[in-house]
């Protein structure tokens, strides 16, 4: 192959336009996906439980890929994957030590299972394939409904407990002795976890739904500590990474997922950038008042 076809299979724009038009519930399903886990990745990350993404992803494929074998709603499998996983987590992870473990059993039984299940499946490869690294054209209207009402849902249970679960996640243990329900918290939050990554699922694959779901958070992590701009900018940038990625898709031949968890990773790498040169810049300053305040402090002590 050589480097023209190569180029040719990342990035083609023959009937660019013509395609666009086919890909509209795609494109409005990855904006509403990259707004509602970019804002869910800042408690994700104040939690520490990127990891736990990657745990319930692993079900919720296994569930995909099962109800693919059997003939029943892939997306509704996916959920089902996705809530037992979070559940399990949440009830039996209160601890991060014992989280770190449960997960760790779940993310290998939970991706065997789903190549179990895919290796019975008789059906078309495309289909297999893309529970693991995504499909653009999938997401019909009946799906597209699904994924809006669930986004609403979880974003709506955001704003109820956004107050407590944002003490749990930053000081569990004052949050724990003021009365804040904290073991109710961590399992509702893993619930609504679960349905974002189930649904993300459908769009970028299994194996990379932590892209969208963990890489905005700390990207914008990088670049602000303001508990409002945090979470704007993470849902800035998942809109970013997910609509850009199904645009740049559609002009190759290639799966969606290193579209998305490309543009995800570059945004990333320059919030890091700019955050190390912040950093550096107040350290400079800090330096420089230190200084001053030493001069004159023993030219004080001289006089």
């Amino acid at each position: 192959m050589t480097l023209d076809d190569l180029w040719s299979q990342i990035v083609g724009f023959e009937n660019y336009g013509e395609l666009l038009n086919l890909v509209r519930f795609s494109l409005i399903a990855a904006a509403v996906l990259g707004i509602t886990g970019g804002l869910i990745g800042v408690f994700v990350m104040q939690r520490d439980m990127a990891f736990a993404v990657h745990g319930i992803s692993e079900l919720s494929f296994a569930g995909a890929a099962a109800a693919l074998l059997f003939g029943a709603n892939v997306v509704a499998g996916s959920i089902v994957g996705s809530l037992v996983a979070a559940i399990l987590i949440g009830m039996l992870g209160a601890k991060a030590r014992d989280r770190s473990s449960i997960i760790g059993v779940l993310m290998p039984f939970g991706l065997g299972l789903g190549i179990l299940f895919l290796a019975l499946y008789p059906g078309r490869s495309g289909n297999k394939f893309g529970l693991l690294t995504g499909q653009i054209i999938t997401v019909d209207g009946e799906q597209l409904g699904l994924l809006i009402v669930i986004s609403v849902v979880v974003l709506a249970a955001l704003f109820v407990v956004w107050r407590p679960l944002t003490f749990d996640s930053l000081d569990p243990e004052v949050a724990a002795a003021r009365g804040v329900p904290s073991r109710a918290l961590a399992l509702g939050f893993m619930v609504m976890l679960g349905l974002m990554v189930a649904v993300a699922v459908q769009i970028i694959g299994a194996l990379l739904v932590m892209a969208l779901l963990v890489t905005p958070a700390a990207a914008a992590m990088r670049v602000s500590s303001s508990p409002r701009m945090v979470p704007v900018l993470s849902m800035i940038f998942g809109f970013v990474s997910a609509t850009g990625g199904v645009l740049l898709a559609l002009g190759g031949s290639l799966p969606i997922s290193p579209y998305i968890t490309t543009i995800s990773f570059l945004i990333y790498l320059v919030c890091r950038v700019v955050g190390a040169r912040r950093g550096r810049g107040r350290g400079h300053r800090v330096s420089r008042a230190s200084g001053a305040q030493l001069t004159s402090a023993s030219a004080g002590g001289k006089s």
